[in-house]
């Protein structure tokens, strides 16, 4: 293990002003959105979105730090040849990588999952080192329930997660690390609380125990958010005190950087909560973003498949990006959003 060079590549994705785009969807979560907006999910037209995103070269060069890429667009060449990977470097980004291969049911535990991928991974990850991927991304998901999760699910996901890491280390490969309470159901902002405190504290335990270092990884966790059904609606500055107050109790200052997921929150609502948090100061990691959906929702739908909103959509991408850029510094405001 090179930490040295682990370390520079993780302080390079949490590098402040700039954040993760989450272009990793799987075949059937992508074909799901381009279902949306009536988009025929093909290898090309895949391609064809991503490569959008990539050469939207102002939000590229200024606003973001890496991409995690599903495992067929890291292989994948532009419509003129170029590799993906390349676009994405030259940018000044770092290409990623999503190992995991989703989640299954975890036996003897009901309504709970498990996260598969760790058979073969040091070989895959050996091949996407080779193709340029300097991080890679593994994600288990958490559900609040009646007795959920239980803490027999939470120790073997967060075993699963500090295995995945200490892989990627061994491999010179920056492992972010995504343990992800889900925000369904009605539960309210203290239940989340509570189990994400639980969660963090159980993957901080098995990365411990897996030696992995903490100062070459990057945490990619959910905020503390209420249940989307949930009645009460926390504020954003409840939202940001609660996600504070529970880090500081549980992630190890050793971690170069926080990168939120965006989970179901709107795009204006993660910007808003992220900006409330870095407001805050005097937080021992740099907080910023690694958001799919609040990235790409508003260019997906102006970009609707057609090749003449290519401008526009990409436009409206290096809008968000700039609106999160500014709130991983702070400095948001949502008078922004509307003067663009």
């Amino acid at each position: 293990m090179n930490l040295v060079a682990l370390n520079e590549i993780a302080e390079r994705l949490v590098t402040p002003g700039r954040g993760i785009l989450a272009a990793d969807e799987s075949t059937g979560t992508i074909k799901k959105r381009f279902d949306a907006i009536g988009v025929e999910s093909t290898e090309t037209s895949r391609r064809d979105w991503r490569e959008l995103l990539l050469r939207a070269s102002e939000g590229m060069r200024h606003f973001i730090s890496g991409v995690i890429l599903y495992e067929e667009t890291l292989y994948q060449d532009g419509a003129n040849g170029t590799p993906l990977v390349e676009l994405i470097a030259a940018a000044g980004a770092l290409p990623g990588i999503k190992v995991d291969k989703g989640t299954r049911p975890l036996s003897n535990f009901s309504s709970e999952t498990i996260t598969e991928g760790l058979d073969g991974l040091a070989e895959r990850l050996a091949r996407a080192f080779e193709r340029g991927a300097r991080f890679a991304k593994w994600r288990a998901a958490f559900t609040i329930g009646d007795g959920l999760p239980t803490s027999g699910a939470i120790k073997a996901n967060a075993q699963d997660l500090a295995r995945y890491a200490a892989i990627c280390q061994n491999a010179g490969i920056v492992p972010v690390v995504e343990p992800e309470v889900l925000m369904d159901g009605p539960h309210d902002i203290h239940c989340c609380d509570e189990v994400t405190r639980q969660v963090l504290a159980a993957v901080f335990q098995a990365l411990f125990e897996q030696r992995v270092a903490l100062e070459g990884m990057v945490l990619k966790p959910n905020m503390i958010l209420c249940g989307e059904s949930c009645q009460r609606r926390p504020t954003v500055d409840e939202v940001a005190h609660r996600t504070i107050s529970a880090f500081k109790a549980v992630v190890p200052a050793a971690v170069p950087g926080v990168a939120f997921l965006s989970g179901g929150q709107s795009d204006e609502d993660a910007t808003a909560r992220l900006n409330a948090i870095n407001r805050r100061g005097g937080l021992p990691w740099k907080m910023t973003f690694s958001f799919g959906r609040a990235l790409q929702a508003a260019p997906l739908k102006t970009w609707s498949g057609r090749s003449e909103n290519t401008a526009a959509a990409q436009q409206a991408f290096v809008h968000r990006a700039r609106m999160n850029s500014l709130a991983s510094l702070g400095q948001w405001t949502s008078t922004l959003e509307r003067v663009g």
